[in-house]
């Protein structure tokens, strides 16, 4: 590699705002974040999937799908 043409590289805390902290590598040295995948709805199992399952039952009536 060249020198003095590449970024600084952290060892960066990243906090979110859960209070959940944990350690990447970037060219930051700390990183603040608002969601992470200890408060996202869709990696804690929280997600609303009742609506999925409406338009999959729609979608089934609509064609004639029986749920065998």
């Amino acid at each position: 590699m060249r020198e003095g043409i590449h970024p600084n590289y952290y060892q960066a805390k990243v906090t979110c705002n859960c209070g959940n902290e944990f350690v990447v590598g970037s060219t930051k040295e700390e990183i603040h974040v608002e969601i992470c995948s200890k408060c996202h709805s869709f990696y804690t199992g929280q997600q609303k999937a009742s609506q999925a399952r409406g338009r999959v039952d729609r979608f089934n009536k609509k064609y004639g799908i029986s749920a065998n």
